[in-house]
């Protein structure tokens, strides 16, 4: 059985906001166009074990697993697994925490197991007005009666930021809380598409293969991207199910709108396109990267467990309704070993990367970048150079701009050199 990456000790970074009633008009870092597309990560915050590295301030021993950013905001928000979420401005950290909800804290976010936390963050697209937010993290199960079967949660919450821009801990609203059987495969990434709806990934469940048969049920929320509107309400439900996802009338759960997903750590939309881009993580043989253009992404089965990438795992396997990788990655004789997907570069400062998809691996620890053309031509294209070691997230923030972390707690920001 293989578990995905975060198998390691973890580290992390520090900060926070200023109080005030709306989002502020914070600039981005300057740049000057830079043509090419030769690579390079540039380090902005420094993790807490890095050896003979300047300790960041108010660092703490976890990890980061995400960085981005409220829409038209170009502070950074770092995730960190222990429930800590820290902020920068201007790419400089901010000494007071924006909110600690991990269990020492007080709060709700359990990390027994290195694929348990804190897991993603997104900003509403109405933030600066509504002041809302959305989390995905671990718990623990209270419930007595289920407890020995599952005895983890995985949950999607709402919080609001309050009047002096914290995180107010006692907004929070729980939508949805997955019983979870074992440590491992979580998933967890959030992001809200074009069309104002909330797509969350859930992990099949753990364990290894798919023991309950999680990714292939639809009637299952584990193994999916699930696709819910979190600004009306449903009957029983503190959200709605939009009426074109593809159970919302029957055969299915009705938040499912993606299934066959092992463990889909990283993944997002491209924000001109409405594509997304899915990494989703191998068991043995193939890491993946999922292209489904906009449009053509309801009730996509991406195969797993009958299928790990392109190979057959699960027998009897069958193409038919199935949807194969853009990119399939072995895990021999190359390391790749934990796909991490990336994002579509939409910034301003390097325009030749503007289209391309860059992503990475925890094990490989390169970037690679991806493009569909127009005629639907396909170009994949590893980077020449050296960089990291055991990356955790690869996103964009407001301005499109890629921002980079690792398990060592470090926040870097991609870009072109000359």
């Amino acid at each position: 059985m293989r578990t995905w990456p975060l198998l390691f000790s973890l580290a992390a970074c520090g900060d926070n906001l200023p109080a005030r009633d709306a989002a502020p008009d914070v600039p981005g870092p300057a740049c000057t166009p830079v043509s090419g597309q030769k690579l390079q990560q540039r380090r902005i915050v420094y993790g807490c074990k890095v050896p003979g590295a300047p300790v960041a301030p108010a660092c703490t021993d976890d990890t980061v697993v995400l960085v981005t950013s409220p829409p038209g905001d170009a502070r950074l928000f770092a995730v960190q697994r222990n429930g800590t979420i820290r902020v920068l401005v201007d790419e400089q950290l901010i000494a007071m925490p924006f909110a600690k909800l991990g269990l020492d804290d007080g709060g709700p976010v359990h990390t027994d197991g290195n694929e348990m936390g804190l897991l993603s963050l997104a900003f509403h697209p109405q933030f600066a007005t509504n002041r809302q937010l959305f989390v995905f993290y671990t718990a623990l199960n209270p419930d007595p009666i289920s407890l020995s079967q599952y005895p983890y949660l995985d949950v999607l919450a709402r919080y609001r930021v309050d009047a002096n821009g914290q995180l107010d801990p006692s907004s929070a609203e729980v939508l949805l809380s997955l019983l979870d059987p074992f440590v491992n495969h979580n998933g967890g990434m959030i992001e809200f598409g074009n069309d104002g709806l909330l797509y969350i990934s859930t992990g099949d469940g753990g364990a290894g293969g798919d023991p309950f048969g999680n990714a292939q049920d639809t009637s299952s929320l584990l193994g999916k991207i699930l696709r819910i509107d979190v600004d009306r309400t449903d009957a029983g439900k503190p959200y709605l199910i939009p009426a074109d996802n593809p159970f919302a009338t029957g055969g299915g759960a009705p938040e499912v709108f993606i299934l066959g997903l092992r463990n889909p750590w990283r993944w997002s939309f491209d924000r001109a396109t409405g594509d997304m881009w899915i990494g989703d993580v191998g068991q043995e043989v193939e890491e993946e990267l999922n292209y489904l253009p906009a449009g053509k992404q309801a009730g996509v089965n991406l195969g797993w467990n009958m299928y790990e990438g392109n190979s057959c795992y699960a027998a009897p396997c069958d193409v038919a309704g199935k949807t194969f990788p853009i990119d399939s990655r072995a895990r021999t004789p190359t390391p790749w070993w934990s796909i991490i997907g990336g994002q579509v570069y939409r910034g301003d400062c390097f325009p030749d990367l503007v289209g391309w998809h860059v992503y990475t691996d925890c094990g490989h620890g390169g970037l690679a970048m991806a493009r569909v053309g127009p005629d639907g031509s396909r170009s994949i294209v590893d980077v020449a150079n050296t960089f990291i070691a055991y990356p955790t997230s690869l996103h964009a923030d407001s301005r499109g701009e890629l921002y980079e972390t690792n398990l060592d707690g470090s926040i870097f920001r991609i870009e072109v050199v000359p």
